[in-house]
């Protein structure tokens, strides 16, 4: 049906919410990329068939026609954020949460859960502390220490359905905002929450739609005589950095979300037309966006006379080539117009000249699919959440050395050791194992971000707090650093990161990054000195100050906040020609543990140079002069008896 006015989406949401209490339960898997490649669709077919094979009637969409007692809602969902079990499983009403689910458990879910109603006990997540299955998501420390608001509807409902959706209350907010607020009144309550981009700048929402709503926008149309107002909405979907996949799970469990958010903000600064850029390597991604486009105009959501209004809104998806440096606003603006992605200087800003140079919007995903939420709880409610100056919630992506990865939301300012030891579950060493006292770093905000220690364990994690110790929310990644790790080699991979996506406009990040590469290469490979050290920092510091845009401004944080933080361990690498983390080859010198060698002599056969020497049955040794620390020993020893190899 065409959808008009809150009348119209009210009956969508009556026929929806009454076919599904129809139906006595429902299974929700986990679709999201991850648990997509971990085996997720085997799953979901294999529960088609045996759900079949018990003799029920299985629903994958919910249509007109009506449901029995014996008929089972399959659906999926997108990513439910434990991404450290998947694949995940849902089953209601009793809400248990299954996980690591295999082809093979298939059956007993059917047998136990669905006709039973019992719980498969053994596919329960079990806490270490605890050693007792949890049910449901609540009983995990995981999802309970959360405060799930713009994720909430990506891990249990249907990302394909609009009708579900709808139900959840969405696009009601996009309803008012056409039909019954101006496009001020609109900003202002924008403004009032204090919402925050959420793409890493922080600048304020609100603010950002009510300058370019002041924009005189004119463009005179190939027939008409007079001049006629264009105005754009971009919403950014290109998420590069490493380790970071926030954008993507709500692109790919809550599309239209995001395409609310868009309606919302062409209706308060007057625009008529909208972008989602995504990067093509999120196919997912671009395959649900796009259906909830369609889904949207055929129901009247886009196009022309939206809400009855008189107002049109069109959005088109476009797939980025994946150059990192497009995540810039003017970089992003260039590769939709057709050019090579590549930043221009600002001013003017894109809310004065942006694309094709007229007024342009440009958000993030998570910024955008926040949006509908504070219209509907209002800007008082959502200011309850988070800090002061930092108000709401914000998506991370938890990676690295911890228990639990995955995608986790919570409010502002919460601190990072509620982060890591009470949603992560601790440090982990590089086997996964859980080891005490082993929490080194965090770093935060992908390339452009820095490196919080132990000193910032209790720091709030929100914009002014970690921009006041040289670190930045960015875009939410967050990656956990154990004892054991080289922080000169995690200062390099970064390096080695932004200067391959350098586009090359400016000399300052084109040549510099470049040099920054090779000084720690040279401190990584023991030809650096003290002088090394500080060219490095005086290079850095030249780079954030004149580059031209915000990869160059961010680029060298990671390298300058771990000389500020881990100064000590570069400067063992370069005076003592010393890696006190073992990890850089080339400052180790390898020897083989007494205790452990049973002399064996596979070492010494396998050695490529002969660097090895002994005697049967009794320890051998290493020639440090003669190894060239190719490793082969170690992966040949069975008693791990090589040190400073592995």
């Amino acid at each position: 049906m065409m959808i008009q006015s809150s009348q119209d989406l009210a009956q969508v949401k009556h026929k929806f919410l009454e076919q599904r209490a129809a139906l006595p339960r429902r299974l929700v898997l986990c679709a999201g990329t991850g648990c997509v490649a971990n085996g997720a669709l085997k799953v979901f077919a294999a529960l088609e068939a045996a759900v079949q094979a018990a003799g029920l009637e299985v629903v994958l969409e919910l249509r007109e026609e009506s449901h029995g007692p014996k008929d089972v809602w399959l659906s999926h969902s997108g990513c439910q954020g434990f991404c450290q079990m998947g694949p995940l499983l849902l089953v209601e009403p009793e809400g248990y949460l299954y996980t690591k689910v295999r082809v093979e458990d298939v059956d007993e879910i059917v047998q136990e859960s669905v006709q039973g109603g019992r719980p498969v006990e053994r596919l329960l997540y079990v806490e270490p502390s605890q050693l007792k299955p949890c049910l449901t998501q609540h009983d995990i420390p995981f999802y309970r220490r959360q405060h799930r608001m713009t994720l909430e509807l990506c891990g249990r409902t249907d990302p394909d359905s609009l009708a579900e959706y709808i139900a959840e209350g969405g696009y009601a907010a996009a309803c008012d905002a056409y039909r019954k607020l101006s496009p001020e009144a609109i900003c202002e309550e924008l403004i009032a929450s204090g919402l925050r981009g959420r793409g890493g700048g922080g600048f304020a929402t609100g603010r950002k739609w009510l300058l370019t709503l002041r924009q005189s926008a004119k463009m005179l149309g190939e027939q008409a005589k007079r001049p006629i107002d264009k105005k754009y909405i971009i919403c950014n979907g290109d998420e590069g950095d490493p380790g970071a996949f926030m954008d993507r799970s709500v692109m790919e469990g809550n599309p239209h979300s995001v395409l609310e958010g868009m309606l919302i903000a062409g209706r308060a600064v007057g625009a008529d037309e909208g972008y989602v850029y995504v990067r093509a390597e999120y196919p997912l991604a671009v395959q649900r966006l796009r259906k909830a486009v369609a889904d949207a105009s055929d129901a009247g959501l886009l196009g022309d006379n939206v809400f009855g209004s008189g107002c049109s809104f069109d959005i088109h998806v476009m797939e980025g080539a994946g150059a990192f440096v497009c995540g810039e606003e003017t970089a992003l603006i260039s590769s939709i117009e057709g050019r090579r992605g590549m930043p221009s200087p600002k001013p003017p800003f894109p809310a004065q000249s942006g694309l094709w140079g007229k007024p342009t919007v440009i958000n993030n995903v998570e910024t955008l699919a926040t949006v509908p939420l504070i219209m509907r709880m209002g800007a008082a409610a959502f200011r309850r959440l988070g800090s002061q100056k930092s108000p709401g919630t914000k998506t991370f992506a938890l990676t690295g050395h911890v228990v639990n990865t995955g995608l986790i939301e919570v409010p502002l300012g919460t601190s990072l050791r509620e982060i890591v030891f009470a949603i992560g579950g601790g440090v982990t060493d590089d086997a996964g194992r859980l080891i005490a006292d082993g929490f080194k770093a965090v770093q935060i905000g992908g390339p452009s971000g820095g490196c919080l220690t132990r000193e910032q364990l209790d720091l709030p994690l929100d914009f002014d707090s970690l921009q006041s110790v040289g670190a930045m929310v960015g875009s939410g990644g967050l990656v956990v650093i154990n004892n054991k790790s080289c922080m000169v080699k995690l200062a390099r991979f970064f390096m080695q990161f932004t200067q391959n996506e350098s586009c090359g406009k400016c000399v300052l990040c084109r040549e510099g990054t470049c040099q920054m590469l090779a000084l720690l290469d040279d401190i990584i490979e023991g030809r650096g000195s003290l002088e090394t050290l500080s060219l490095l920092e005086e290079l850095g510091l030249a780079i954030k100050k004149g580059s031209l845009c915000g990869l160059g401004k961010t680029a060298p944080n990671p390298v300058l906040s771990t000389l500020r933080q881990f100064r000590a361990e570069y400067e063992a690498h370069v005076v003592q020609k010393r890696c006190p983390a073992g990890q850089c080859k080339a400052l180790v010198v390898p020897s083989i543990d007494p205790e452990r060698c049973r002399g064996c002599g596979l070492c010494a056969r396998k050695c490529p140079v002969s660097a090895i020497s002994g005697e049967k049955r009794k320890p051998y040794q290493i020639d440090p002069t003669l190894c060239i620390r190719c490793g082969v020993c170690a992966q040949a020893c069975k008693f791990d008896a090589v040190l400073g190899l592995s």
